[in-house]
């Protein structure tokens, strides 16, 4: 096992966002890593590095950290051997089995003279490899790493390589390399403003405000702040979204034009009232739509410019409620780290199981070398705007957008995203026309006249599935805000079934804290017979094979192996069989209960011998009732990802969404739609 000492140059260089950054770039290698903080300032319970690497990176086994105060005692009682005793035992229990450890270090204090020497000797004692993070804004970052540098190697440690933080514009890795010595960067990260917006409820806290109308104050985040200090001419150009909007409460003129902004659509980040001041009634009853639709009002007993400069002081770390937040920053330091260059030399984990992060990184990865076009017909809706924009911007796929494209705009000025000019929009109906004599061909078996065809491609997730089946796009996302109906009927009607495929099913990737699995079908077949969940099974082989899953198939029932009967069992029984016969190097078994497919110890008693059971990765379920079921199940109960459903056996790729997708969820299913159409590329 190889251990990384992550240490910090100098204080206040996101130590804690970086070390996870770390992390998470091992983990989307594939490698199994564990993450230790040895000793917190704070209270073992409340250490941000911790709770974030157990709920947000799923290092389930993270331990709890040394308080600082109990350190103290060790060291000015001179057993500074019993202390680093504890931490090696420490972390060895939580690294058991683990290729790469990740320990995160301490901020120097002046007030502790003894974290340097610390310091080295935790780093010593665990044979660790030192991995610097140094500020990468200016010359004397680089001279407090020289500095560093020259330490750690009088302390006869290896640093290993350099991440510079908040890198100014223009950053020269190799020419930074060389003042250090040679010493590899292995990243160089540029502030991103949009990763560093508190939430108002984080500002409200800093101030201790009042909250008198509470809305959407956990989740709208401040991106700017406009002081009302002046006419309301030059309030209004500010409110845009994310604006919190700083006033006396005598102002009416300022909190109307709030009020207004708000009921147009603009999501402010909220109403700070000055002065210890009110909303007058009157006011209030007028904006009561504003005031009632997530807009944030609080008061605080401050005047207007001490309000704001206080609010200019509040600091940069992320709290440690908000995981949404820390998510995207650990994502963004994982983006803009060398993998290869902190891979080198590691051995990557030997395992039948892929890891989320490993799972989610090849995705973005495939999707981005497969470079496709994908059409999403709802192309208004808010959500699916943000995905687009983000998938352009991270080269995940070229969406084309199907909508008016004032609409979208006016769309992307309420979310107060900026429409990329790269972005594809496509007015349907200045497109339908061309599509209408391709689709009465398609059709001519049911008798489909021009008429009819034109009507029918109104609807835009059949004019966006008519753009697939003549090969403009080669793939299509759309149920944000349709049903499922609505996005498979179109498809089976037109784009049909692939060759050897008599049947469409669905499968959802389940990002389980320790490895991804393959549910199927917990979306479209509502009781197959036993053929048909032979070929559901053979589908979902091959999805999980094109993801980098190894297969190893379960087919699900109330009993295991022979010891249960009934039509029910039966039909899984006859579709093992089936698929054991028509495809001989599928590893499945079955009829089978998920507890002998997930756990070895029931597997070794009720399926000794199966190449399956204890160890499955793709779950084949009976019909729809039980797979729709499960997976709401784990997916709610246990807290997990799910990533569809993935159509499987059409002839091209169509995915349908949730209704209540998130942002993410649309990244993801764009993703998947890309992989899926360069596999379906003839060769």
């Amino acid at each position: 096992m190889r251990t990384y000492f992550v240490a910090a140059t100098q204080p206040n260089v996101g130590l804690t966002s970086v070390s996870l950054g770390l992390l998470r770039a091992l983990q989307r290698r594939g490698l199994r890593v564990a993450f230790v903080k040895p000793v917190t300032k704070l209270t073992p319970e409340s250490e941000p590095s911790v709770l974030f690497a157990r709920d947000i990176c799923k290092v389930a086994n993270t331990p709890d950290p040394l308080p600082m105060s109990l350190v103290t005692q060790y060291v000015n009682g001179d057993k500074t051997d019993d202390l680093l005793e504890d931490i090696v035992s420490m972390v060895m229990s939580a690294s058991k089995g683990c290729d790469v450890l990740v320990v995160e270090g301490m901020h120097a204090d002046p007030s502790r003279a003894f974290i340097p020497r610390l310091s080295g000797d935790i780093a010593r004692s665990l044979q660790a490899e030192v991995v610097l993070v140094a500020s990468g804004a200016d010359a004397e970052g680089i001279a407090q790493t020289q500095h560093m540098i020259a330490q750690v190697n009088r302390a006869g440690r290896h640093v290993v390589g350099v991440i510079f933080n908040r890198a100014a514009p223009g950053f020269d890795k190799e020419a930074v390399s060389a003042q250090l010595g040679g010493v590899p960067i292995w990243g160089a990260i540029e502030d991103n403003p949009v990763l560093v917006t508190p939430r108002t409820i984080d500002v409200a806290r800093h101030l201790g405000a009042e909250i008198m109308i509470e809305g959407q104050i956990a989740t709208r985040r401040v991106r700017d702040t406009v002081l009302a200090a002046r006419s309301v001419s030059e309030v209004i150009a500010r409110l845009t979204p994310g604006a919190l909007v700083i006033s006396a409460g005598d102002r009416d003129d300022v909190i109307l034009a709030t009020a207004l902004a708000e009921s147009n659509g603009i999501e402010l980040a909220g109403l700070l009232l000055t002065h210890n001041s009110f909303i007058s009634k009157r006011i209030e009853r007028f904006g009561s739509r504003a005031f009632n639709s997530g807009l944030p009002v609080m008061r605080t007993d401050g005047d207007s410019y001490g309000t704001a400069a206080r609010i200019s002081r509040l600091p940069l770390a992320v709290p440690p409620d908000d995981l949404g937040r820390m998510d995207a920053v650990i994502d963004n330091m994982a983006e803009h780290l060398d993998g290869d260059a902190i891979c080198a030399g590691l051995e990557l984990a030997v395992s039948t199981h892929m890891s989320p992060p490993a799972f989610r990184y090849q995705l973005i990865q495939k999707a981005r070398a497969a470079n496709k076009r994908i059409v999403l017909p709802e192309g208004e809706e808010p959500r699916t705007i943000r995905a687009a924009v983000i998938c352009l911007q991270k080269g995940i796929a070229r969406c084309v957008l199907l909508g008016r494209r004032k609409v979208v705009q006016s769309v992307c000025d309420s979310l107060g995203i900026e429409l990329p000019a790269g972005l594809e929009i496509l007015e349907p109906e200045q497109i339908l026309e061309r599509y209408v004599a391709p689709m009465v061909e398609l059709r001519k078996n049911k008798g489909l006249t021009l008429g009819q065809a034109q009507v029918a491609l109104e609807d835009s997730v059949t004019l966006g599935t008519m753009m697939l089946a003549v090969g403009d796009v080669d793939g299509l996302v759309s149920g944000a805000i349709h049903t499922t109906a609505s996005t498979v009927r179109p498809a089976l009607q037109l784009i049909k079934t692939a060759p050897g495929s008599s049947i469409v099913s669905s499968c959802f990737f389940m990002l389980m804290p320790e490895q991804v699995l393959v549910y199927a079908d917990c979306a479209i077949n509502p009781d197959p017979t036993a053929p048909e969940l032979a070929e559901i099974a053979k589908q979902s082989s091959d999805s999980a094979l094109a993801f980098g899953i190894t297969p190893k198939v379960a087919m699900i029932s109330y009993s295991t192996g022979a010891s249960g009967s009934g039509d029910d069992v039966e039909k899984v029984r006859a579709a093992t069989d089936l698929a054991h016969t028509k495809w001989p190097g599928l590893v499945i078994d079955g009829p089978m209960q998920y507890d002998a497919a997930t756990v070895p110890e029931v597997a070794a008693q009720k399926a000794p011998g199966s190449a399956v059971a204890g160890q499955a990765t793709v779950f084949v379920f009976p019909d729809l009732n039980t797979g729709n079921t499960t997976y709401k199940a784990v997916q709610r109960s246990a807290n997990v990802v799910s990533v569809g459903p993935m159509l499987q056996g059409l002839r091209k790729p169509v995915n349908d969404l949730s209704r209540g997708a998130l942002v993410d969820d649309i990244v993801f299913t764009i993703a998947l739609t890309a992989i899926q159409a360069e596999a379906m590329k003839p060769a």
